[in-house]
């Protein structure tokens, strides 16, 4: 009896020892697993943005042809800035043309930084898809999550991100209701907006209207969840691991003017170009605000479609159109306009104290166009079709 006992707790302890080992093995198998997939992912965020470029060999015509296309309109339609064309995520033309400065007649160089304007919404889009990887926000999240006083219920992070919001135009809230002299920073606008009493558009949801307020305000919803402020933010999870080095976020009064920084001109009178000054606007970040070279624009768009920042399925989410609650698409997505008809694109144009700027991804042509201009040019839109025009003539490969 004793040893029919000893026998099966033999047994016993044998079958329990093949389970643990099972179990513990594919523990360590899964374990594994995981921490290569994080070995993956972290080994494709700290690889360095290279940026290439087409041979001077195989670029000479197409390059001829947009040297005499920036010679021409800087002497036409007074253009003062930075063209970069890029195909198949290599540079195959980045070039500058007309003045920095017109007092000290200093010339333009890839070292001049440009505000770009409304081109700066991708930023605080991608700063609101960063805190929304990491579990920190929902796309559903209202305002009032994070700011329990806001004045206009019932919008939602997406209903910020795709401009279906309807809040009212700050500009107008602090050109009519600020009574100080500085101009108000996101926190005190955010503050104002309680107390104005402004009425809203629309209820949340119902339409579509391109809206700076929605943007502003996301940048302070990262503001208040990251406790940092909303430069620090996106020069840390944005500007560092894209290696934008000459990149970075300025409020007016708020923030020291950067090296190569540059100021916006109107022409006056057709001949003289005059510094346009800073107004009550230009203290607030998230609408605009973001300074930028065209390389380092380029270092954004192949970090963010080579998912360095967050996954495909994210960024998916920001080249998608947004639609109301009715159903209706509109032609925004997350920071990104959308035009899917006759030409497939994804861009953004801005337009802001004397500059003008875009950014273009002609999907179906592989084919990037960066615009940055600082003397009130109004032709952006006709210069990129000019642009995608002489390279699809004249560049083959």
């Amino acid at each position: 009896m004793k040893k029919l006992i000893k026998y099966l707790a033999l047994i016993l302890i044998v079958i329990i020892g093949f389970f643990v080992f099972n179990n513990t093995s594919e523990s360590i198998k899964i374990d594994k697993q995981l921490s290569a997939k994080v070995s993956v992912q972290q080994a494709k965020e700290e690889q360095p943005i290279l940026i290439e470029r087409f041979s001077d060999k195989v670029t000479k015509k197409v390059c001829k042809k947009l040297d005499l296309l920036l010679k021409r309109i800087n002497k036409r339609h007074d253009f003062h800035g930075a063209l970069l064309v890029a195909k198949k995520g290599k540079i195959l033309y980045n070039n500058q043309v007309g003045y920095k400065d017109f007092r000290k007649k200093e010339l333009l160089d890839e070292n001049s930084v440009f505000q770009l304007a409304s081109v700066s919404k991708q930023f605080t889009a991608a700063a609101i898809m960063i805190l929304y990887e990491r579990n920190q926000i929902k796309l559903t999240d209202t305002v009032n999550k994070y700011f329990p006083n806001f004045p206009y219920k019932d919008v939602t992070i997406k209903n910020l991100l795709n401009h279906t919001a309807g809040l009212p135009k700050y500009f107008w809230v602090a050109e009519h209701k600020w009574n100080q002299k500085k101009a108000p920073s996101n926190s005190e606008m955010m503050a104002l907006l309680e107390k104005s009493n402004v009425q809203r558009f629309f209820k949340p949801g119902r339409n579509f209207d391109y809206s700076n307020t929605g943007y502003f305000v996301l940048a302070s919803i990262v503001e208040k969840v990251s406790g940092m402020s909303f430069g620090s933010f996106v020069s840390k999870n944005i500007f560092e691991p894209l290696n934008m080095n000459d990149s970075y976020v300025y409020s007016f009064e708020n923030d020291s003017i950067g090296a190569n920084q540059l100021e916006g001109y109107c022409l006056y009178r057709k001949w003289r170009h005059r510094k346009i000054n800073n107004t009550i606007n230009d203290a607030i970040v998230g609408d605009k605000n973001v300074y930028s070279t065209s390389e380092d624009l380029f270092k954004w768009t192949v970090g963010l479609n080579s998912e360095k920042l967050f996954s495909k399925e994210s960024l998916a989410l920001m080249y998608t159109k947004g639609e109301t609650d009715y159903g209706k698409k509109v032609p925004y997505g997350f920071g990104f306009r959308i035009k899917t008809d006759k030409e497939k694109k994804i861009y953004h144009h801005g337009k802001w104290n004397g500059f003008r700027t875009g950014l273009t991804q002609y999907i179906e042509d592989d084919l990037v166009v960066i615009v940055l201009e600082h003397t009130s040019y109004e032709g952006i839109a006709a210069l990129n079709k000019r642009v995608k025009n002489i390279v699809s003539k004249n560049f083959n490969l």
